[in-house]
């Protein structure tokens, strides 16, 4: 095992333990990376103005960098710095908080997926994105197409994806350009009012943006609902204690994004010289963030390898911290609870269920058999 091959090892964290007694930044020669795997040197390197998101030297991956998915990569605020990443995080987050979470829940009830698209794999990849499609103010037919395409789109984000899978991503990029320019010229719904309003003099960043918040939605909402249904799956007394109290499916779904989170690791390039925890790095280095790692360290959450629903002060790297934390933590758990509800609601046959990770570097999202329905 290394550190990119541990976010699909079915146990990774007594590993990433012993990384952690290593020291909190240590250097691995053979994948000539810096490694960042205590909680005190993550939020070192994430909240370092130095570290940033891409190398200067390839801001768009160059896999994808001449079609369109490579056009929407460049401006996505989360693949940039300064500006570029403030001015659409400041339009975007303030109308994410405004979201209810009876208005989400009932979207994921009611219409956004049909019944017949309604088992576990549809309520844990489409259903997602479909929701913020929806509050985006696409209509049930629309916004399950939107999903399906963005759930295309992802696959430029991974350097694993073949060459049919990176075409795939460029024609959906362009459908998803497509029905949004649609949408943005008659905004008919709050959350898509207020984010127009807020880069209405850039709509191709606008554009790209909302391909952006569709993506995360899909990809940190798929890992966070599949890794709670395998602790459900492993923990059958806690299963049963869930079906009995819904009301512990909101406190299960924020140990698990601690526990055993769908992103389990994230990448900062050093663009000058600078000193981090005592050690000196030079512009060009490669540091890979183990937030896995940092959520397991000892020092941030005492008893780190106990699953504690009722955990006091829980604290969690899983959604990033510093600039470039996701503004849509929020709402990803809100979509979460609701859809978990209806997963137990339909008491899929638990014990016949086979899984298995999504090929990643960093990511752990597992896939269930098509017998979880």
């Amino acid at each position: 095992m290394d550190p990119i091959t541990a976010a699909t090892h079915p146990d990774p964290y007594p590993y990433y333990a012993s990384l952690r007694a290593q020291g909190g930044l240590t250097f691995d020669p053979r994948l000539k990376l810096w490694i960042a795997s205590s909680a005190e040197a993550v939020c070192a390197v994430l909240r370092h103005a130095d570290c940033h998101v891409r190398p200067a030297h390839e801001p768009v991956p160059k896999a994808i960098a001449d079609g369109p998915a490579g056009r929407v990569f460049g401006r996505l605020m989360r693949m940039t710095e300064g500006e570029r990443q403030h001015c659409p995080r400041s339009a975007i987050a303030p109308g994410l908080q405004d979201i209810g979470p009876q208005q989400v829940e009932a979207l994921v009830r009611t219409g956004v997926i049909t019944d017949g698209g309604a088992d576990l794999h549809s309520r844990q990849f489409i259903g997602p994105a479909s929701v913020v499609a929806a509050l985006l103010g696409f209509s049930p037919t629309q916004s399950r197409l939107v999903s399906e395409l963005t759930g295309d789109f992802v696959a430029c984000l991974s350097p694993l994806s073949r060459a049919a899978q990176l075409d795939a991503a460029h024609r959906a990029t362009e459908r998803l350009e497509t029905l949004l320019r649609e949408r943005i010229e008659a905004p008919d719904s709050p959350l898509l009012t207020r984010i127009c309003q807020g880069m209405a003099t850039d709509p191709d960043s606008l554009v790209a943006n909302l391909i952006g918040l569709l993506s995360q939605t899909y990809e940190a909402t798929a890992g966070l609902i599949g890794n709670a249904c395998l602790v459900l799956i492993r923990d059958p007394t806690l299963r049963r204690a869930i079906m009995a109290d819904p009301r512990q499916i909101s406190p299960l779904l924020a140990e698990v994004q601690r526990f055993d989170p769908g992103v389990q690791n994230t990448r900062r390039f050093v663009a000058a010289p600078c000193e981090i925890l005592g050690t000196t790095l030079n512009s060009g280095d490669v540091i890979l963030v183990l937030l896995a790692s940092a959520n397991r360290d000892p020092l941030l959450n005492p008893q780190p390898d106990d699953f504690l629903l009722d955990r006091p002060n829980r604290r969690s790297f899983s959604f990033g911290t510093g600039r470039h934390a996701c503004p849509g933590q929020t709402l990803a758990l809100g979509i979460a609870q609701p859809t978990l509800a209806l997963i137990l609601e339909r008491e899929p046959r638990w014990d016949s269920l086979t899984w298995s990770y999504r090929p990643s570097v960093n990511g752990r999202i597992p896939t269930f058999s098509s017998q979880a329905s």
